[in-house]
């Protein structure tokens, strides 16, 4: 599985869920990224995840089509 770091910005908490797979290019559009959440294609930390802003901190780990992502700080 292929694997992609994000490191957040300084001063940064966190990333909403939508956002982090729209600035990978993951999808092609905010839109996008709604539905992929919406229909149970996204994982974090194991779980299937629905909230599309979830708030994806330092520590968090996020699948999606086979690709995983780890946000650090």
């Amino acid at each position: 599985m292929p694997k992609i770091t994000f490191t957040l910005s300084p001063g940064s908490d966190f990333i909403p869920l939508n956002k982090l797979l729209k600035i990978l290019n993951l999808v092609g559009s905010g839109g996008e990224a709604h539905i992929m959440i919406e229909t149970k294609q996204v994982q974090v930390n194991g779980a299937i995840e629905l909230q599309k802003r979830k708030k994806m901190r330092a520590g968090d780990t996020a699948t999606f089509n086979g690709t995983e992502i780890v946000v650090e700080a």
